[in-house]
């Protein structure tokens, strides 16, 4: 391609040697055919040496880079497109795995579900016994409460009403008196709260 180049210039000189003559007489002295040989002898000289560098250093090494740019290109795709066809496997895998979750967790919730109405109808049954008891012995103490309430009310009653007496009064005053009168009112108002 350089060697094109060089032809080139060389013919674009001859041919426009015509032209050269007819400017020499202006004045141009790198135009006088005088000093032609000497041009030709540096022109020649100049283009060989760049011809030679271009060629023997500088073009084999854009060649070069241009080969090894290219190869690692082609690496560069071909790794791509490995990897896109390992991803499309690995997607395939992943759609797999998560139909057969979906279709375990679906079982699991069943199974799950069963189990728990199986323990909430047992639970129910057990919690249905421990109230039905705790419902008997809170029925059996009320019913003590009721027979022994009444008692426990006149000795509090008897005790309460002493103390206030004794704090208006300021003398300690008869229980036996006390106590009858607490047993007369609880037996006229018994009935009442109690009932039998």
């Amino acid at each position: 391609m350089i060697k094109k180049y060089f032809f080139k210039l060389i013919f674009f000189n001859l041919f426009f040697l015509k032209e050269v003559f007819a400017a020499e007489s202006g004045g141009m002295p790198q135009l006088n055919p005088e000093f032609w040989v000497s041009q030709i002898f540096w022109l020649i000289l100049t283009f060989g040496i760049l011809y030679i560098v271009l060629s023997k250093f500088i073009l084999p090494k854009i060649s070069g880079n241009l080969e090894l740019r290219k190869s690692q290109i082609q690496e560069n795709i071909e790794a791509a497109e490995k990897q896109r066809e390992d991803s499309e496997s690995k997607l395939k895998e992943y759609d797999e795995i998560i139909l057969k979750s979906k279709i375990e967790a679906k079982n699991i919730f069943k199974n799950t579900r069963d189990k728990a109405l199986k323990d909430i109808n047992s639970k129910r049954e057990m919690l249905e016994k421990q109230i039905d008891e705790e419902i008997k012995k809170a029925e059996k103490e009320i019913s003590v409460l009721k027979k022994t309430g009444p008692e426990k009310i006149n000795k509090i009653a008897i005790e309460t009403s002493s103390e206030i007496l004794k704090s208006l009064i300021g003398t300690d005053v008869n229980n036996s008196s006390i106590s009858a009168i607490v047993h007369d009112l609880s037996k006229k108002n018994g009935n009442k709260y109690y009932g039998d």
